[in-house]
C-alpha cells in the first residue's frame, strides 16, 4: 500500500473533526473524498502530509510514519496557497539545488513556460509578497510546478481549482493531469463532479469516512 490510515482521530479543542478514519490507498491509485466545506477534508490532508501532528492513530506514506518523513514522500496542492516572497525559480525549487533542465521541465508540465517567456526576468521574476504580483491561476501553476519538481510518490489535492474561473481552471487542470501521471493521488473536494476521474470516491461526513 502507498498510503495507510489506521484509527485516525483528530479534534480542535472539544470539537471532533475526524472520528476513527481507516483508509488504504494502493500505489498508483487515485482516490477522491467528497464532503461539505469545513467537514475535515483539509485537516485529513494536512495530517497525511505531516503539516499537523497526529493526536490518535497511525498514518503511513510509502513506509514512512513520522511527520518529517511523510513530508518527504508527498506533494500537496491547495486551494488557498501562499507563494514565498521570492522568484518563480525559488518558489519551484524551495531553495534546493536543482538542475536547470528539471526546472524547465516542471514549468513545461505546469503550463508556465509561455507566460515565463514574456517576463523580462523570466524564472527570476519576483512574485511579490504572498504572490501578489501574479494571478491566481499563475500562482496555482507555480505550486503545481513545485510539486512536479519535487517528484514525490503521493499527491494530495485540496480543491486546487475551486477558486479559479473556467478558462484559468482548464489550464490548471492540464497541469494537474501531468502532475498526477503514475502517482498515488488523494483528491478532496466539496464538488463530486471534480472527482469523476478517480478510481473510487469516498464520502466524509460527521467525521466518518463512507463508501459512496
Amino acid at each position: 500500500m502507498s498510503v495507510t490510515i489506521e484509527n485516525l482521530c483528530f479534534s480542535y479543542g472539544e470539537k471532533q473533526v475526524l472520528d476513527n478514519i481507516n483508509l488504504s490507498i494502493q500505489t498508483g491509485e487515485s482516490v477522491g473524498i467528497v464532503g461539505v466545506s469545513g467537514g475535515g477534508k483539509s485537516t485529513l490532508l494536512k495530517l497525511i502530509s505531516g503539516l499537523y501532528d497526529i493526536q490518535s492513530g497511525i498514518i503511513t506514506v510509502m513506509g514512512a510514519r513520522t511527520s518529517a518523513n511523510r513530508r518527504k514522500n508527498v506533494s500537496m496542492v491547495m486551494q488557498n496557497l501562499s507563494l514565498f516572497p521570492a522568484s518563480i525559480r525559488d518558489n519551484i525549487t524551495c531553495g534546493h539545488e536543482m538542475v536547470e533542465v528539471d526546472i524547465l521541465h516542471a514549468c513545461d508540465a505546469a503550463q508556465l513556460s509561455e507566460w515565463i517567456a514574456t517576463l523580462p526576468d523570466g524564472l527570476d521574476t519576483f512574485v511579490g509578497e504572498r504572490g501578489s504580483k501574479v494571478s491566481g491561476g499563475q500562482a496555482q501553476r507555480i505550486s503545481i510546478a513545485r510539486a512536479i519538481a519535487k517528484n514525490a510518490s503521493a499527491i494530495l489535492l485540496d480543491e486546487p481549482t475551486s477558486a479559479l474561473d473556467n478558462e484559468t481552471g482548464s489550464a490548471v487542470i492540464k497541469a494537474l493531469d501531468e502532475l498526477m501521471k503514475d502517482k498515488t493521488v488523494l483528491h478532496v473536494s466539496h464538488r463530486p463532479e471534480m472527482l469523476i476521474g478517480c478510481d473510487r470516491v469516498l464520502h466524509l461526513e460527521g467525521g466518518c469516512l463512507y463508501a459512496t
